[in-house]
């Protein structure tokens, strides 16, 4: 497989993180934490973390994206980014889950556990025969301990620290992706906090013929 270019961004919760991995293997990377702003400022990070390494848009092979879960306006913005970009760069975006991107370069068998908030947490297995990942109260998550090795922001004192952050393993993971690969897509296991609008929809009248 040829070395890549990959620039990895992630918005998934209260940041704005990137990544960019060259040729060689060294890895750059941007994060700033925000609660909110990251659809105006995810671009410029972006070009300012090329501009570090010298490179314009034109240079890169990949566009790689945390698709979540998290928050449900942030993994929107990332996910409608990198498919802008992908389409008019004319290269592959690749979506990798925060809880891939958690897992990676870490021991098997493994289990991530992220906060959820609402007293729930993101799980999923790793090095298992159904790594499928689950939305589970935080009464439930005793339940998964079982596997040799944890990690994640809701597992514990015993979590491993994660080998790498989220945007730079999320940039790794694509650079090994067999292609061709779907379009990235938002990575849901709970529906979103919006509310619908109180307001009443205005009453459409129907055409009047003089």
């Amino acid at each position: 497989m040829r070395p890549e270019t990959v620039l990895a961004f992630d918005t998934s919760a209260a940041h704005c993180a990137a990544a960019l991995l060259l040729p060689d293997g060294t890895l750059l990377s941007r994060f700033e934490p925000m609660d909110k702003g990251q659809a105006e400022r995810l671009l410029p990070l972006l070009e300012a973390l090329l501009a570090d390494a010298g490179l314009v848009w034109a240079d890169l092979t990949r566009l790689a994206v945390g698709t979540g879960p998290g928050n449900f306006t942030g993994v929107r913005i990332a996910v409608a980014a990198a498919r802008g970009l992908a389409l008019g760069l004319g290269i592959p975006a690749i979506g990798v889950t925060r809880l891939e991107a958690l897992a990676h370069g870490l021991p098997r068998p493994l289990t991530v556990i992220e906060d959820a908030r609402r007293d729930e947490a993101y799980v999923q297995e790793f090095g298992t025969e159904t790594p499928t990942a689950r939305l589970l109260s935080q009464a439930e998550v005793p339940q998964v301990l079982a596997t040799r090795f944890i990690t994640g922001s809701a597992a514990g004192p015993d979590a491993l620290p994660s080998a790498q952050p989220l945007a730079e393993a999320i940039a790794l993971i694509a650079a090994t992706r067999a292609l061709p690969q779907a379009r990235p897509a938002p990575f849901y296991l709970r529906g979103a906090d919006a509310a619908p609008p109180a307001d009443p929809p205005p009453v459409i009248l129907p055409d009047r013929v003089p």
